[in-house]
């Protein structure tokens, strides 16, 4: 049983007459007659009460009018579904992401990216670099936004973001004013970062700033986010370095002040599966603004 089948006879039932039929189709009427008999022989039922005069539909053929009209429906939604997908249209977009790269220009693009396509579902996953590597060569996400170049055959890398590291310190504190600051002045203060473990790179390359300026940093409050990171500055329990993005979560009460001769910057790279065959995944990509 074919869909064009399907088709010829809705078009008879409406109709009641195989010439009005043909001419609705724009096909002869011999073919449409013998489409009707191949699809009665197919069913094992009579569709039609044919005579000289009239044709009307059977009980089963009333039935079946009612049941085909749903089926035609739901094979053209179907295929404008498709349609939609195969177009990048409809669908949806899984991205990885780190906490502080959330405040960055990737905001944007997310929401100018919706804009365009109001149709693509894109869930968002706070993972860490080395976890975003892992679903991105599982295809668990569509792409990710990593603080770690990390050479693999599976994956494909652009650097999105390069930015300088700042020092935070809360409105208040006595070096707030300072146009750049010598980190060696607060080797004696709290330090607040996450545990290494969480992103053993990025936290790695923020402790090498203070060292590379003379000190080991007193690593006294560990938190989980760069959120928390803010907010215990901003309550006075330390001072933290930041990417200069996370100015966004100043609000008034902190400072952000560039590091003096610090050569160590916040990197992001965006990664994706290079054997991840996605139109959504193609179209994100494309909008995106990569760094030289």
């Amino acid at each position: 049983m074919k869909l064009r089948q399907l088709k010829y006879f809705v078009t008879v039932a409406e109709e009641l007459h195989f010439g009005r039929a043909a001419q609705r189709l724009h096909i002869s009427q011999p073919p449409l007659s013998l489409s009707i008999q191949q699809l009665e022989q197919h069913l094992g039922f009579a569709l039609f009460i044919r005579n000289n005069k009239n044709v009307a539909l059977t009980d089963a053929g009333s039935l079946f009018y009612q049941e085909a009209i749903m089926l035609l429906k739901h094979a053209e939604d179907m295929k404008q579904m498709c349609e939609q997908v195969a177009s990048g249209i409809l669908g949806q977009l899984r991205v990885g992401f780190s906490s502080s790269t959330l405040f960055s220009s990737l905001n944007q693009y997310i929401t100018n990216f919706q804009i365009q396509y109001p149709q693509i579902n894109i869930i968002l996953k706070e993972m860490n670099s080395l976890e975003q590597i892992q679903a991105v060569k599982l295809e668990q996400i569509n792409l990710g936004f990593v603080h770690l170049y990390h050479q693999d055959p599976q994956l494909e890398q652009q650097l999105f973001l390069s930015e300088d590291f700042v020092c935070c310190l809360p409105k208040n504190h006595p070096f707030s004013q300072q146009e750049k600051i010598d980190l060696k002045q607060l080797q004696n203060e709290n330090f607040i970062l996450f545990p290494r473990p969480i992103a053993p790179h990025y936290h790695d390359q923020i402790t090498s700033i203070c060292i590379n300026a003379g000190f080991s940093p007193k690593l006294t409050h560990e938190v989980r986010n760069w959120l928390t990171i803010i907010q215990c500055v901003e309550i006075g329990l330390g001072f933290a370095i930041v990417p200069k993005s996370m100015q966004i979560l100043g609000k008034g009460h902190l400072c952000f002040i560039p590091i003096e001769n610090n050569q160590i910057r916040s990197d992001t790279y965006c990664i994706w599966n290079k054997n991840m065959t996605s139109i959504v995944l193609n179209n994100f990509i494309n909008n995106l603004n990569f760094a030289e």
